[in-house]
């Protein structure tokens, strides 16, 4: 299979290309390379490396590709109020445009990183995919916004896929600290302080970066009847945990960081706890390689290794908002 990825040098990207490479595919990357320098270590390359913004892509970069895994984003809440218009033409019309290219070039599947945030402030738990969408923020209504028009484009000819992804965590090339789990693991680390904004209140459902990078690979290669133009809650029911659990979990790994409520966010608005039966319904071999305790062990190990301290936590290299900042102009 000939796969093009967009995004291929982030968080998730990274790891989709070694696993798409391990399986023998031929992969094409597509990257502005906008984090150029925030990685740790190295990253499998791809067969052929695009420098290019996912807003210029054209036909003949598809040539003979079977399908398009699409994961170039302004890719979390915050970074996307950084400059709403912007989120919205990145996030919802270069990704609109991407699927109608596609379709174009005739590739036959068409995979579409969104994520669960697009059930913001949760009407009840265990929301599934038919449950209402409560977006909060910029980038996840242009997640939304997204799902809507290329399920239009969906025919027999051309599968759309929209995966609605957990929040992502664990060790990868391409580290972040600007999520969750990795923030505060690395704020015990650099300050052995567990540091939790919020209340510690809020459920979020959370999964290893490298098993979205499986759930990719997965609906690749699974029957277009199982798939064809479905949105797919991606993660599994066990993975919700609310962000106290995730604190309690970090001082197991280091007992001697203390757990500090900042409350600087106040009550955080977004609380989903998300339902994840259709993704083994269509895909009853999929599991879940990490939960959260295997995740943060390996991240840990990771962190302890690269000697990771309080200089990493409050730099500019392993939080993507701090590196957008400075660079923002590269997206004009």
């Amino acid at each position: 299979m000939k796969v093009f990825v967009t995004g291929h040098l982030g968080f998730i990207g990274s790891h989709l290309v070694d696993l798409l490479k391990q399986e023998g595919h031929s992969v094409v990357g597509c990257d502005l390379n906008l984090f150029e320098g925030c990685n740790w270590e190295p990253m499998v390359k791809p067969d052929r490396e695009l420098v290019k913004d996912v807003r210029k892509i054209e036909a003949n970069d598809l040539d003979g590709c079977d399908c398009v895994m699409h994961l170039a984003a302004i890719s979390n809440d915050p970074m996307g109020a950084l400059n709403a218009q912007t989120t919205f033409e990145v996030n919802r019309d270069a990704s609109i445009r991407l699927a109608q290219v596609a379709k174009q070039a005739r590739v036959p599947r068409y995979l579409f990183a969104g994520s669960c945030s697009v059930y913001g402030q949760g009407e009840k738990l265990d929301l599934d995919e038919n449950d209402p969408l409560n977006p909060l923020t910029a980038y996840a209504q242009s997640k939304i916004e997204t799902e809507e028009v290329v399920s239009r484009l969906a025919d027999d000819s051309f599968t759309p896929v929209f995966l609605r992804n957990s929040t992502a965590y664990g060790h990868s090339p391409m580290l972040r600290i600007d999520l969750v789990v990795n923030n505060l693991l690395g704020s015990a680390l650099a300050y052995g302080e567990i540091r939790i904004q919020s209340d510690g209140s809020p459920w979020r459902p959370l999964i290893h970066c490298r098993d979205i990078a499986r759930a990719f690979l997965a609906l690749a290669a699974a029957p277009k009847a199982a798939v064809h133009n479905k949105a797919i809650n991606i993660g599994a029911n066990s993975e919700n945990y609310q962000v106290r659990d995730v604190g309690n979990q970090v001082q197991r790994l280091i007992p001697s960081a203390k757990i500090t409520y900042t409350g600087e966010v106040g009550a955080d608005p977004r609380n989903y706890r998300v339902n994840f039966d259709l993704l083994y319904q269509l895909l009853p071999d999929f599991k879940l390689q990490y939960n959260l305790a295997t995740g943060m062990e390996e991240l840990h190990r990771r962190m302890v290794e690269h000697g990771f301290g309080k200089q990493d936590f409050e730099g500019n290299q392993f939080v993507r908002l701090r590196t957008l900042q400075n660079r923002f102009h590269l997206l004009d």
